[in-house]
């Protein structure tokens, strides 16, 4: 084989070498995210995962009411669907490791130490943000609900319904939190400024509201309980993001190279 053969074949090889390294990355996640399924599948179990989610929605309801299922198959899926989203959710940090650990080779030494304070500030957050929204907003905007329905109404929700919207509000609330992370990395990378964000700050609220109407059910409180936030993020972003850019930088070597002392003079 000649050298250009070589050089021609370098390129796929490289290629093919990511690929499996890729596919290694997801079968460590698909593997953490399932060990962590089958232990709460064995204890706590599915039923009790489940009946821990339906508390807020069940706490709005009548006295004696409970949620119903309309499909043959429900009762049995959905306490499923409800425990491999909560494993997902514990085993969220080695996902987001195994993400980041697949595209740390090509990233400069100084963006490598970013790894640690990104992951675990991106899974508390998210977190935090899905907790946000179980202990306040579904208590708040249940109850706010259950307020204008009419007396001649019992309301009997479906099970495979309240998944989701649950699933879309967690989502919706976790996604809002990790915008102080986003706001960091953006001026970490120098993709934009300090300056810049503050400038755009009118654009970022008009946008939070029109995402809260997209994403929320269609009422009031639950449209601003997600704005808010995230404009209260968006600003605790660039309150981080200034500090961070206000270290003073270290001397360049040439520079310092170039410092007369006081016994030389």
């Amino acid at each position: 084989m000649t050298q250009a053969d070589l050089n021609d074949s370098a390129p796929q090889d490289s290629f093919i070498s990511h690929l499996i390294e890729l596919r290694t990355r997801l079968l460590k996640a698909v593997a953490a995210v399932l060990a962590v399924f089958v232990v709460l599948f064995i204890y706590p179990g599915a039923s009790h995962i489940y009946d821990f989610l339906a508390q807020p929605m069940l706490a709005s309801l009548p006295s004696g009411t409970r949620m119903i299922a309309t499909g043959v198959i429900t009762p049995f899926m959905v306490p499923i669907k409800v425990t491999m989203m909560a494993a997902f959710v514990i085993a969220l940090p080695v996902v987001l490791y195994q993400a980041w650990a697949f595209v740390a080779p090509g990233l400069y030494k100084h963006e490598k130490r970013l790894a640690l304070p990104l992951i675990m500030s991106s899974t508390l957050l998210f977190l935090l943000g899905m907790a946000f929204c179980y202990f306040v907003v579904f208590r708040t905007v249940f109850h706010f609900i259950a307020t204008f329905a009419p007396q001649s109404i019992t309301p009997a929700p479906d099970i495979e319904a309240y998944l989701s919207f649950v699933m879309t509000m967690f989502i919706a609330f976790g996604v809002t939190f990790e915008v102080p992370v986003v706001v960091i990395l953006l001026v970490k990378t120098g993709l934009v400024t300090v300056a810049k964000l503050k400038s755009v700050r009118g654009y970022v609220i008009v946008g939070a509201f029109i995402i809260a109407a997209v994403v929320t059910p269609p009422d009031v409180m639950s449209q601003f309980m997600l704005a808010l936030p995230l404009c209260l993020l968006f600003e605790l972003g660039i309150i981080v993001a200034s500090l961070i850019t206000k270290k003073p930088s270290p001397i360049p070597d040439d520079e310092a190279a170039n410092e007369i002392t006081p016994s030389d003079s």
